[in-house]
Protein backbone atom coordinates (compact mmCIF):
# COMPACT_ATOMS: atom_id res chain seq x y z
CA UNK A 1 0.00 0.00 0.00
CA UNK A 2 2.56 2.17 0.81
CA UNK A 3 3.92 2.78 -3.06
CA UNK A 4 0.47 3.84 -4.15
CA UNK A 5 0.98 7.06 -3.79
CA UNK A 6 4.50 7.07 -5.68
CA UNK A 7 2.75 4.63 -8.67
CA UNK A 8 -0.64 7.18 -8.69
CA UNK A 9 1.57 10.14 -9.13
CA UNK A 10 4.43 8.25 -11.68
CA UNK A 11 0.81 7.80 -13.36
CA UNK A 12 -0.52 11.38 -13.92
CA UNK A 13 2.94 12.67 -14.79
CA UNK A 14 2.53 9.82 -17.90
CA UNK A 15 -0.05 11.12 -18.64
CA UNK A 16 0.46 15.03 -18.58
CA UNK A 17 3.86 14.26 -20.49
CA UNK A 18 1.48 11.97 -23.53
CA UNK A 19 -0.43 15.71 -23.35
CA UNK A 20 2.54 17.62 -24.22
CA UNK A 21 4.42 15.24 -26.32
CA UNK A 22 1.09 14.64 -28.34
CA UNK A 23 0.30 18.22 -28.71
CA UNK A 24 3.21 19.77 -29.45
CA UNK A 25 3.87 18.73 -32.77
CA UNK A 26 0.20 19.12 -33.72
CA UNK A 27 0.85 23.29 -32.44
CA UNK A 28 3.88 23.55 -34.90
CA UNK A 29 1.84 22.06 -37.62
CA UNK A 30 -1.24 24.05 -37.19
CA UNK A 31 0.73 27.41 -36.62
CA UNK A 32 2.62 26.64 -40.23
CA UNK A 33 -0.21 26.19 -41.87
CA UNK A 34 -2.21 29.00 -40.02
CA UNK A 35 0.53 31.18 -41.12
CA UNK A 36 0.51 30.14 -44.82
CA UNK A 37 -3.21 31.11 -44.68
CA UNK A 38 -2.29 34.49 -43.33
CA UNK A 39 0.26 35.22 -45.53
CA UNK A 40 -1.83 33.55 -48.54
CA UNK A 41 -1.83 37.32 -50.40
CA UNK A 42 1.49 37.63 -50.01
CA UNK A 43 2.74 34.68 -51.37
CA UNK A 44 0.57 34.95 -54.21
CA UNK A 45 2.69 38.20 -55.22
CA UNK A 46 5.68 36.40 -54.20
CA UNK A 47 5.35 32.96 -56.17
CA UNK A 48 2.43 32.57 -58.39
CA UNK A 49 2.34 36.44 -59.91
CA UNK A 50 3.60 36.96 -63.50
CA UNK A 51 2.90 39.98 -65.46
CA UNK A 52 0.14 38.58 -67.22
CA UNK A 53 -1.58 37.19 -63.76
CA UNK A 54 -4.17 38.56 -62.13
CA UNK A 55 -4.39 39.20 -58.27
CA UNK A 56 -7.70 36.91 -58.00
CA UNK A 57 -5.92 34.13 -60.42
CA UNK A 58 -2.27 34.36 -58.17
CA UNK A 59 -5.07 34.00 -54.90
CA UNK A 60 -6.51 30.86 -56.59
CA UNK A 61 -3.14 29.54 -57.46
CA UNK A 62 -1.81 29.97 -54.01
CA UNK A 63 -5.12 28.24 -52.15
CA UNK A 64 -5.06 25.72 -54.55
CA UNK A 65 -1.57 24.88 -53.53
CA UNK A 66 -2.72 25.35 -50.33
CA UNK A 67 -5.33 22.44 -51.13
CA UNK A 68 -2.73 19.85 -52.63
CA UNK A 69 -0.91 19.86 -49.38
CA UNK A 70 -4.88 18.72 -47.79
CA UNK A 71 -4.93 16.15 -50.57
CA UNK A 72 -1.69 14.11 -49.07
CA UNK A 73 -2.82 13.91 -45.71
CA UNK A 74 -5.04 10.85 -46.13
CA UNK A 75 -1.78 9.23 -48.19
CA UNK A 76 0.20 10.12 -45.19
CA UNK A 77 -2.33 9.40 -42.51
CA UNK A 78 -2.44 5.30 -44.49
CA UNK A 79 0.81 5.31 -44.96
CA UNK A 80 2.58 6.36 -41.26
CA UNK A 81 -1.53 5.11 -39.35
CA UNK A 82 -0.35 1.82 -40.73
CA UNK A 83 3.30 1.99 -39.40
CA UNK A 84 1.74 3.69 -36.32
CA UNK A 85 -0.77 0.45 -36.00
CA UNK A 86 2.00 -1.85 -36.34
CA UNK A 87 5.31 -0.84 -34.50
CA UNK A 88 3.85 2.00 -32.16
CA UNK A 89 2.42 5.56 -32.10
CA UNK A 90 5.99 7.00 -30.46
CA UNK A 91 8.13 6.05 -32.89
CA UNK A 92 5.57 7.19 -36.04
CA UNK A 93 5.37 10.84 -34.30
CA UNK A 94 8.82 11.66 -33.95
CA UNK A 95 9.36 10.22 -37.66
CA UNK A 96 6.17 12.68 -38.45
CA UNK A 97 7.49 15.46 -36.95
CA UNK A 98 11.18 15.15 -38.45
CA UNK A 99 9.24 15.56 -41.98
CA UNK A 100 6.75 18.49 -40.89
CA UNK A 101 9.93 20.53 -39.37
CA UNK A 102 12.13 20.04 -42.48
CA UNK A 103 9.40 20.95 -44.93
CA UNK A 104 8.20 24.06 -43.13
CA UNK A 105 11.73 25.66 -42.59
CA UNK A 106 12.09 24.75 -46.43
CA UNK A 107 9.47 27.03 -47.03
CA UNK A 108 11.05 30.10 -45.25
CA UNK A 109 14.00 29.18 -47.66
CA UNK A 110 12.72 28.54 -51.20
CA UNK A 111 13.29 31.27 -53.98
CA UNK A 112 10.75 33.72 -55.06
CA UNK A 113 9.19 33.93 -58.85
CA UNK A 114 11.19 37.07 -59.30
CA UNK A 115 14.42 34.70 -58.74
CA UNK A 116 13.75 31.53 -60.29
CA UNK A 117 10.42 32.17 -62.36
CA UNK A 118 7.90 29.19 -63.35
CA UNK A 119 9.83 27.01 -60.81
CA UNK A 120 8.89 28.98 -57.82
CA UNK A 121 5.38 27.76 -57.50
CA UNK A 122 6.20 24.30 -58.61
CA UNK A 123 9.15 23.98 -55.30
CA UNK A 124 6.21 25.65 -53.26
CA UNK A 125 3.70 22.82 -54.44
CA UNK A 126 6.11 20.34 -53.47
CA UNK A 127 7.35 21.13 -50.15
CA UNK A 128 3.56 21.53 -49.63
CA UNK A 129 2.95 17.71 -50.42
CA UNK A 130 5.95 16.88 -48.10
CA UNK A 131 3.77 18.49 -45.32
CA UNK A 132 0.30 17.28 -46.00
CA UNK A 133 2.39 13.94 -45.92
CA UNK A 134 3.47 14.06 -42.65
CA UNK A 135 0.60 16.67 -41.65
CA UNK A 136 -1.93 13.06 -41.91
CA UNK A 137 0.20 11.05 -40.23
CA UNK A 138 0.53 13.46 -37.09
CA UNK A 139 -3.20 13.31 -36.35
CA UNK A 140 -4.21 10.26 -36.25
CA UNK A 141 -1.09 9.85 -33.70
CA UNK A 142 -1.53 12.37 -31.51
CA UNK A 143 -5.07 12.03 -30.87
CA UNK A 144 -4.36 8.29 -29.82
CA UNK A 145 -1.27 8.83 -27.69
CA UNK A 146 -4.06 11.77 -25.97
CA UNK A 147 -6.69 9.20 -25.89
CA UNK A 148 -5.33 5.96 -24.91
CA UNK A 149 -3.23 7.35 -21.92
CA UNK A 150 -6.38 9.61 -20.50
CA UNK A 151 -8.41 8.30 -17.74
CA UNK A 152 -11.52 7.03 -19.40
CA UNK A 153 -14.01 9.89 -17.58
CA UNK A 154 -11.38 12.26 -19.28
CA UNK A 155 -11.03 11.35 -22.82
CA UNK A 156 -13.25 14.22 -23.95
CA UNK A 157 -11.11 16.75 -21.72
CA UNK A 158 -7.64 15.11 -23.10
CA UNK A 159 -8.57 15.03 -26.58
CA UNK A 160 -9.42 18.46 -26.67
CA UNK A 161 -5.46 19.36 -25.98
CA UNK A 162 -5.91 17.97 -29.51
CA UNK A 163 -8.10 20.64 -30.80
CA UNK A 164 -6.51 23.68 -28.06
CA UNK A 165 -3.16 23.26 -29.63
CA UNK A 166 -4.62 24.07 -32.90
CA UNK A 167 -6.23 27.57 -31.60
CA UNK A 168 -2.79 28.28 -30.19
CA UNK A 169 -1.02 27.47 -33.47
CA UNK A 170 -3.19 29.49 -35.41
CA UNK A 171 -3.31 32.35 -32.88
CA UNK A 172 0.52 32.32 -32.72
CA UNK A 173 0.89 32.49 -36.27
CA UNK A 174 -1.78 35.47 -36.33
CA UNK A 175 -0.13 37.14 -33.95
CA UNK A 176 3.19 36.78 -35.28
CA UNK A 177 1.62 37.75 -38.77
CA UNK A 178 0.36 40.71 -37.29
CA UNK A 179 3.23 41.70 -35.54
CA UNK A 180 5.22 41.75 -38.80
CA UNK A 181 2.63 43.54 -41.03
CA UNK A 182 2.57 46.61 -37.91
CA UNK A 183 6.35 46.60 -37.31
CA UNK A 184 7.83 45.86 -41.01
CA UNK A 185 6.88 48.29 -43.89
CA UNK A 186 4.74 46.35 -46.87
CA UNK A 187 7.37 46.55 -48.96
CA UNK A 188 9.77 44.71 -46.24
CA UNK A 189 7.34 42.10 -45.47
CA UNK A 190 6.82 41.19 -49.06
CA UNK A 191 10.41 41.36 -49.55
CA UNK A 192 11.87 38.72 -46.25
CA UNK A 193 9.20 39.45 -43.70
CA UNK A 194 7.08 36.15 -44.69
CA UNK A 195 10.01 33.83 -44.49
CA UNK A 196 10.00 34.58 -40.78
CA UNK A 197 6.83 32.72 -39.40
CA UNK A 198 8.32 29.52 -41.18
CA UNK A 199 12.29 29.89 -40.51
CA UNK A 200 10.80 29.36 -36.75
CA UNK A 201 10.08 26.06 -37.26
CA UNK A 202 13.23 24.83 -36.63
CA UNK A 203 13.54 25.74 -33.00
CA UNK A 204 10.03 24.86 -32.25
CA UNK A 205 10.69 21.50 -34.13
CA UNK A 206 13.33 21.01 -31.82
CA UNK A 207 11.66 21.53 -29.31
CA UNK A 208 8.85 19.58 -30.03
CA UNK A 209 11.14 16.69 -30.54
CA UNK A 210 12.91 16.46 -27.43
CA UNK A 211 9.64 16.18 -26.06
CA UNK A 212 8.19 13.24 -28.19
CA UNK A 213 11.81 11.49 -27.73
CA UNK A 214 10.50 11.16 -23.76
CA UNK A 215 7.33 9.82 -24.82
CA UNK A 216 6.38 5.78 -23.70
CA UNK A 217 4.63 3.49 -25.89
CA UNK A 218 0.97 4.07 -25.27
CA UNK A 219 -0.78 1.23 -22.60
CA UNK A 220 -3.57 0.28 -25.24
CA UNK A 221 -1.20 -0.27 -28.01
CA UNK A 222 1.78 -2.43 -25.84
CA UNK A 223 -1.32 -4.17 -24.01
CA UNK A 224 -2.58 -4.96 -28.21
CA UNK A 225 1.26 -6.50 -28.57
CA UNK A 226 0.83 -8.82 -25.53
CA UNK A 227 -2.04 -10.19 -26.84
CA UNK A 228 -3.79 -12.18 -29.60
CA UNK A 229 -6.73 -10.36 -31.55
CA UNK A 230 -9.06 -11.21 -34.14
CA UNK A 231 -7.88 -9.26 -37.71
CA UNK A 232 -9.38 -5.67 -38.58
CA UNK A 233 -12.65 -6.33 -40.97
CA UNK A 234 -11.49 -3.51 -42.87
CA UNK A 235 -15.56 -3.46 -44.41
CA UNK A 236 -16.20 -2.39 -40.67
CA UNK A 237 -13.37 0.22 -40.69
CA UNK A 238 -14.59 1.65 -44.01
CA UNK A 239 -17.95 2.24 -42.44
CA UNK A 240 -16.39 3.73 -39.49
CA UNK A 241 -14.09 6.15 -41.59
CA UNK A 242 -17.11 7.61 -43.96
CA UNK A 243 -19.25 8.26 -40.76
CA UNK A 244 -16.53 9.84 -38.81
CA UNK A 245 -16.21 12.27 -42.34
CA UNK A 246 -19.51 13.25 -41.97
CA UNK A 247 -19.49 13.73 -38.46
CA UNK A 248 -16.59 16.16 -39.19
CA UNK A 249 -17.04 17.98 -41.86
CA UNK A 250 -18.92 20.84 -40.21
CA UNK A 251 -16.18 21.18 -38.31
CA UNK A 252 -13.82 21.03 -40.89
CA UNK A 253 -15.63 23.72 -43.56
CA UNK A 254 -17.00 26.11 -40.52
CA UNK A 255 -13.12 26.20 -38.81
CA UNK A 256 -11.19 26.94 -41.47
CA UNK A 257 -13.75 29.31 -43.31
CA UNK A 258 -14.12 31.38 -40.34
CA UNK A 259 -10.45 30.77 -38.86
CA UNK A 260 -8.09 30.82 -41.79
CA UNK A 261 -10.02 32.01 -44.81
CA UNK A 262 -11.56 34.78 -43.29
CA UNK A 263 -8.41 36.98 -43.86
CA UNK A 264 -8.34 36.89 -47.35
CA UNK A 265 -11.85 36.87 -47.65
CA UNK A 266 -11.80 40.39 -46.09
CA UNK A 267 -9.13 41.69 -47.51
CA UNK A 268 -10.08 40.85 -51.24
CA UNK A 269 -14.14 40.83 -50.93
CA UNK A 270 -14.66 43.32 -47.94
CA UNK A 271 -11.66 45.70 -48.71
CA UNK A 272 -10.44 45.28 -44.91
CA UNK A 273 -6.71 46.11 -44.57
CA UNK A 274 -4.39 43.40 -43.94
CA UNK A 275 -3.96 44.77 -40.55
CA UNK A 276 -7.96 44.82 -39.99
CA UNK A 277 -7.81 41.37 -41.50
CA UNK A 278 -5.72 40.02 -39.05
CA UNK A 279 -7.35 40.94 -36.00
CA UNK A 280 -10.62 39.75 -37.07
CA UNK A 281 -8.65 36.71 -37.49
CA UNK A 282 -7.21 36.66 -33.96
CA UNK A 283 -10.23 37.38 -32.28
CA UNK A 284 -12.30 34.77 -34.23
CA UNK A 285 -9.23 32.46 -33.25
CA UNK A 286 -9.27 33.28 -29.30
CA UNK A 287 -13.22 32.70 -29.24
CA UNK A 288 -12.27 29.22 -30.75
CA UNK A 289 -10.32 28.77 -28.57
CA UNK A 290 -11.57 29.96 -25.19
CA UNK A 291 -14.55 27.32 -25.93
CA UNK A 292 -12.67 24.10 -26.73
CA UNK A 293 -11.67 23.18 -23.66
CA UNK A 294 -15.08 23.51 -21.89
CA UNK A 295 -16.51 21.88 -24.42
CA UNK A 296 -14.38 18.58 -24.64
CA UNK A 297 -14.80 18.61 -20.81
CA UNK A 298 -18.81 19.20 -21.25
CA UNK A 299 -18.52 15.73 -23.36
CA UNK A 300 -17.28 13.50 -20.77
CA UNK A 301 -20.47 14.67 -18.35
CA UNK A 302 -23.47 14.79 -20.95
CA UNK A 303 -21.67 12.79 -24.19
CA UNK A 304 -19.95 14.08 -27.57
CA UNK A 305 -24.03 14.30 -29.53
CA UNK A 306 -24.84 16.89 -27.08
CA UNK A 307 -22.32 18.70 -27.64
CA UNK A 308 -21.08 18.58 -31.16
CA UNK A 309 -24.43 18.55 -32.33
CA UNK A 310 -25.31 21.59 -30.54
CA UNK A 311 -22.11 23.25 -32.25
CA UNK A 312 -23.19 22.42 -35.91
CA UNK A 313 -26.62 23.44 -35.59
CA UNK A 314 -25.55 26.90 -34.05
CA UNK A 315 -23.22 27.81 -37.42
CA UNK A 316 -26.72 26.57 -39.49
CA UNK A 317 -28.65 29.36 -37.39
CA UNK A 318 -25.48 31.98 -37.44
CA UNK A 319 -23.82 31.62 -40.39
CA UNK A 320 -26.15 34.11 -42.34
CA UNK A 321 -26.58 36.79 -39.85
CA UNK A 322 -22.70 36.35 -38.51
CA UNK A 323 -21.69 37.48 -42.45
CA UNK A 324 -24.47 40.05 -43.23
CA UNK A 325 -23.22 41.99 -40.33
CA UNK A 326 -19.39 41.82 -41.38
CA UNK A 327 -20.50 42.85 -44.76
CA UNK A 328 -22.52 45.68 -43.68
CA UNK A 329 -20.75 49.08 -43.86
CA UNK A 330 -22.78 50.41 -41.06
CA UNK A 331 -22.02 48.42 -38.24
CA UNK A 332 -19.49 49.57 -35.47
CA UNK A 333 -15.73 47.73 -35.54
CA UNK A 334 -17.31 46.41 -31.85
CA UNK A 335 -20.22 44.56 -33.44
CA UNK A 336 -18.02 42.46 -36.01
CA UNK A 337 -15.06 41.91 -34.00
CA UNK A 338 -18.42 40.18 -31.44
CA UNK A 339 -19.47 38.32 -34.68
CA UNK A 340 -16.53 36.76 -35.45
CA UNK A 341 -14.95 35.98 -32.00
CA UNK A 342 -19.18 34.34 -31.81
CA UNK A 343 -18.23 32.12 -34.72
CA UNK A 344 -14.92 30.72 -33.38
CA UNK A 345 -16.75 29.55 -30.08
CA UNK A 346 -19.48 27.64 -32.02
CA UNK A 347 -16.41 25.71 -33.80
CA UNK A 348 -14.55 24.95 -30.70
CA UNK A 349 -18.00 23.19 -29.51
CA UNK A 350 -17.28 20.62 -32.09
CA UNK A 351 -13.71 20.80 -32.44
CA UNK A 352 -13.49 20.24 -28.30
CA UNK A 353 -14.91 16.20 -28.35
CA UNK A 354 -13.74 15.93 -32.25
CA UNK A 355 -10.98 14.13 -30.77
CA UNK A 356 -12.13 11.83 -28.43
CA UNK A 357 -15.28 10.97 -30.71
CA UNK A 358 -12.78 9.56 -33.42
CA UNK A 359 -10.88 7.46 -30.62
CA UNK A 360 -14.16 5.59 -30.01
CA UNK A 361 -14.93 5.17 -33.06
CA UNK A 362 -12.27 2.40 -33.97
CA UNK A 363 -9.88 -0.55 -32.34
CA UNK A 364 -6.54 0.19 -30.76
CA UNK A 365 -5.52 -2.51 -33.71
CA UNK A 366 -6.91 0.36 -36.59
CA UNK A 367 -7.48 3.52 -34.78
CA UNK A 368 -4.57 5.50 -35.73
CA UNK A 369 -5.45 4.74 -39.30
CA UNK A 370 -8.97 5.28 -39.14
CA UNK A 371 -9.28 8.12 -36.87
CA UNK A 372 -6.35 9.64 -39.08
CA UNK A 373 -8.50 9.11 -42.49
CA UNK A 374 -11.35 10.62 -41.32
CA UNK A 375 -9.99 13.31 -40.29
CA UNK A 376 -7.47 14.09 -42.99
CA UNK A 377 -10.59 13.39 -45.91
CA UNK A 378 -12.51 15.52 -44.43
CA UNK A 379 -9.98 18.07 -43.89
CA UNK A 380 -8.50 17.69 -47.34
CA UNK A 381 -12.18 18.06 -49.07
CA UNK A 382 -13.99 20.35 -46.68
CA UNK A 383 -11.09 22.40 -44.75
CA UNK A 384 -7.98 22.61 -47.84
CA UNK A 385 -10.44 24.02 -50.53
CA UNK A 386 -12.50 25.76 -48.27
CA UNK A 387 -10.45 28.93 -49.63
CA UNK A 388 -10.50 27.84 -53.23
CA UNK A 389 -14.21 27.10 -53.56
CA UNK A 390 -15.10 30.18 -51.57
CA UNK A 391 -12.74 32.48 -53.50
CA UNK A 392 -13.70 30.80 -57.33
CA UNK A 393 -17.41 30.81 -56.33
CA UNK A 394 -17.26 34.24 -55.34
CA UNK A 395 -15.21 35.24 -58.14
CA UNK A 396 -17.77 33.09 -60.89
CA UNK A 397 -20.74 34.32 -58.98
CA UNK A 398 -20.65 37.95 -57.37
CA UNK A 399 -22.41 36.48 -54.63
CA UNK A 400 -20.30 37.57 -51.58
CA UNK A 401 -22.59 35.12 -49.05
CA UNK A 402 -20.93 32.46 -50.56
CA UNK A 403 -19.05 31.23 -47.15
CA UNK A 404 -22.42 31.08 -44.78
CA UNK A 405 -23.51 29.25 -47.73
CA UNK A 406 -20.29 26.48 -47.47
CA UNK A 407 -20.58 26.62 -43.56
CA UNK A 408 -24.00 25.92 -43.16
CA UNK A 409 -24.90 22.97 -45.75
CA UNK A 410 -21.66 21.29 -44.27
CA UNK A 411 -22.99 22.10 -40.73
CA UNK A 412 -26.10 20.54 -41.81
CA UNK A 413 -25.24 17.47 -43.02
CA UNK A 414 -22.92 17.11 -40.21
CA UNK A 415 -26.05 17.28 -37.32
CA UNK A 416 -27.69 14.39 -38.84
CA UNK A 417 -24.40 12.60 -39.27
CA UNK A 418 -23.72 13.28 -35.36
CA UNK A 419 -27.05 12.41 -34.41
CA UNK A 420 -26.39 8.59 -35.19
CA UNK A 421 -23.44 8.86 -31.74
CA UNK A 422 -24.78 6.36 -29.36
CA UNK A 423 -25.50 8.38 -25.88
CA UNK A 424 -22.62 6.56 -23.58
CA UNK A 425 -19.90 6.24 -25.95
CA UNK A 426 -18.05 8.48 -23.97
CA UNK A 427 -18.89 6.30 -20.78
CA UNK A 428 -17.53 2.79 -22.54
CA UNK A 429 -13.40 1.49 -22.74
CA UNK A 430 -11.74 2.21 -25.67
CA UNK A 431 -11.90 -0.92 -27.80
CA UNK A 432 -8.84 -3.40 -28.26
Amino acid sequence: MSTAPGTATLEVRRHRRSLVAGTVGNFVEWYEFGAYGFFATVIAANFFSSTSTSDAESLIKTYASFALAFFFRPIGAAVFGRVGDRIGRRPTLILVLLLMTASTTLIGLLPTYATVGAAAPWLLTLVRALQGLSAGGEFGGAVAIMTEFAPRTKRGLYGAWQSFTVALGLLTGAGLAAILATVLSKAALNDWGWRVPFLLALPLGLVALWLRLRLEETPNFSRLQSTEVEEVKKAETAKAIALGIGRLMGWSAAGYTFLVVMPSYLQATLNATFQQALVATVLANAGFALSILPAGWLSDRIGRRPVMATGAALVVVLAFPLMNLLQDKESSNAAKGAAVFIAGLVVGLMAGPGPAMLAEMFPTRARYTGLGLAYSLSNAVFSGSAGLIITELIKRTKNIDIPAYYVAVTCAVSVVALLTLRGDDHRRELRD
